[in-house]
């Protein structure tokens, strides 16, 4: 068995399809079926479920899939051991992050870049579901996402920000004096919110049901752009937690109130159980150790 066809097998799991697999691994789409059922003849199981096209993998091909995974992280930590020096790792650091964690983002990455010119980075924007299964498919090496997640028992999780909720409009006088904005009242506003599969909703529509009322939101999105960009120039409100302050553009900066009674939610750094991660991710995970995410965010308040 070797490595290329176990690339093969986590192919053909991405791509869901023959055809696109070969592709993606540069060969010929006999080559890789040829490749997998190599390895099934050297397991005596069958791992790929065939009709006229493919249909899935087996319960054993699952089994073989979820090793596959883990011995091509192993060798591609291999491969940045090799190549780095104690304090120069090379690779691509591949992270997931749920959309209202965004704005904290470039801060991890900016101290990362000062420190390790030769350390790449690849942000991916995700819910907190697909972050976690991300990463225990290998496909990512950490994840920022809510500690209160009742899935994190198998990975470990650093503890990096305290997230406050806020109402966010574009002029201040749409405030009317408030100092605070109460969730009842909130829910009477022209709202956009998140949708409603992002756990950062599924916590605002319980404060909402605390308060004995109800959000009918007249836009959604999955975006922290968009929310940002209806609420600088259609006129709308939105509730964010308070890291948007630091997204601010100097041409149409925000303003916020605190939304009481108050909500706050957990963020933090999220990756596998394991003892050993490899010279890159145990780079970063120093680098963002060492940074204060709260109170550089807290100093955008007003």
């Amino acid at each position: 068995m070797f490595i290329r066809q176990l690339n093969y097998v986590v192919a053909l799991a991405r791509e869901q399809h023959f055809g696109r697999a070969a592709a993606a691994c540069n060969v010929s789409q006999p080559a890789l079926s040829g490749a997998i059922r190599s390895i099934e003849q050297e397991l005596g199981i069958v791992i790929v479920q065939r009709g006229r096209r493919f249909q899935g993998f087996t319960r054993d091909g699952e089994r073989v899939l979820a090793w596959a995974r883990r011995v091509l992280a192993d060798c591609e930590g291999l491969r940045q051991d090799a190549r780095a020096g104690e304090n120069d790792p090379v690779g691509i650091l591949r992270m997931g992050a749920i959309p209202a964690s965004l704005p904290l983002v470039p801060r991890l990455t900016q101290a990362c870049l000062q420190r390790f010119p030769r350390m790449r980075h690849a942000i991916h924007t995700l819910s907190a579901a697909q972050t976690l299964r991300k990463i225990a498919n290998f496909e990512l090496d950490l994840g920022l996402s809510y500690l209160d997640d009742e899935r994190l028992g198998e990975f470990d999780s650093v503890p990096v920000f305290r997230e406050r909720y806020m109402l966010v409009a574009a002029d201040a006088a749409m405030f009317e004096g408030m100092t605070f904005m109460p969730w009842t009242q909130a829910a009477t506003l022209p709202l956009c919110l998140f949708t409603d599969n992002l756990q950062c909703r599924r916590g605002m529509n319980a404060a909402f049901a605390a308060a004995g009322a109800e959000a009918a939101p007249v836009v959604e999105t999955d975006s922290m752009t968009a929310l940002c960009a209806h609420v600088r120039h259609a006129g709308l409100y939105s509730i964010l937690p308070h890291s948007v302050l630091c997204l601010d553009d100097s041409e149409k900066r925000l303003f916020a109130l605190p939304m009481t009674p108050q909500l706050q939610r957990d963020i933090g750094l999220v990756l596998l159980k394991q003892q050993a991660h490899g010279p890159l991710l145990d780079a970063a995970m120093r680098s963002f150790r060492e940074l204060d995410l709260q109170g550089w965010v807290d100093g955008f308040l007003p």
